[in-house]
């Protein structure tokens, strides 16, 4: 997308009723530190709503230009708390990276968010349970936990999804040693089972997130096998989610969803 298209994008969304954006882009070092800068000053411009970025491992200097440019929160998954497996998965990174740069953006001051994947393969529930304490010791502000879902055209295509029963679970035990963190029912849960999406909200999620980029462009955004659905404005989506959540009695924050202080 051209910063055009993202600050537009970034404009119907808040209209619709978003106070928070995520930025992703995962690795793609195309967006520069300058780039999204001016993205970051022109929907700030537009509206003080609260702005992720999701950009992947870049240095100090990057981090800090982007905090200072208005950017609150910082979304990087450290995935697995097993530095082996972490190590033979990302062969662009070290485990020791990642966690690295989630301490840094911590002391810059952004809101940290962090997670891992329930069923990669090679995982076992000890790593589960380091998973959590490592949350807990970065002292994330929130934390996706979601399950592994294989694709066919990546290595690990054959390799069986995660569950979504201990992704729940996994979920219900983040809440009860992190009290403050906000814990999303994660994209990945829906698509692998919407009855424990559901169930998700009443183990300790309390974040849902929608994606509101044009529909041309979530076309390309193949992370999961998924069918191409009836396309709706934002608003009209929004309206959905909405009802939605009215559906399960869940109440539906109206600010920016800050990170709580105990």
């Amino acid at each position: 997308m051209t910063k055009e298209e993202i600050v537009s994008t970034a404009k119907e969304a808040i209209d619709a009723g978003y106070m928070s954006l995520v930025l992703q882009s995962g690795e793609d070092l195309n967006y520069t530190k300058e780039m999204l800068g001016e993205i970051v000053r022109e929907i700030k411009k537009y509206k003080d709503v609260a702005i992720t970025l999701s950009i992947g491992e870049r240095d100090f200097e990057e981090y800090e230009y982007l905090i200072k440019a208005g950017a609150d929160r910082f979304l990087m998954k450290h995935e697995t708390a097993d530095e082996e497996l972490y190590n033979r998965f990302h062969p662009h990174s070290t485990f020791k990276n990642r966690v690295e740069c989630l301490k840094t953006l911590k002391k810059l001051g952004y809101q940290t968010g962090s997670g891992f994947m329930i069923g990669l393969p090679g995982q076992t529930l000890e790593t589960v349970a380091k998973d959590i304490m490592l949350l807990k010791e970065l002292d994330v502000d929130m934390a996706g936990i979601g399950p592994f879902i294989p694709h066919e055209l990546t290595p690990l295509g054959k390799d069986s999804s995660g569950s979504a029963f201990l992704t729940v679970k996994a979920v219900a035990l983040s809440r009860l040693i992190l009290k403050r963190t906000h814990l999303p029912a994660t994209t990945a849960l829906g698509v692998l089972n919407s009855k424990y999406k559901d169930k998700v909200f009443f183990a300790g999620a309390n974040v849902i997130m929608q994606k509101v980029e044009p529909h041309k462009y979530r076309r390309m955004y193949d992370i999961y096998p998924k069918e191409i659905k009836n396309e709706k404005s934002i608003k009209e989506e929004r309206q959905d989610l909405e009802s939605y959540l009215k559906s399960l009695s869940l109440d539906i924050s109206s600010d920016r969803g800050d990170a709580l202080i105990l």
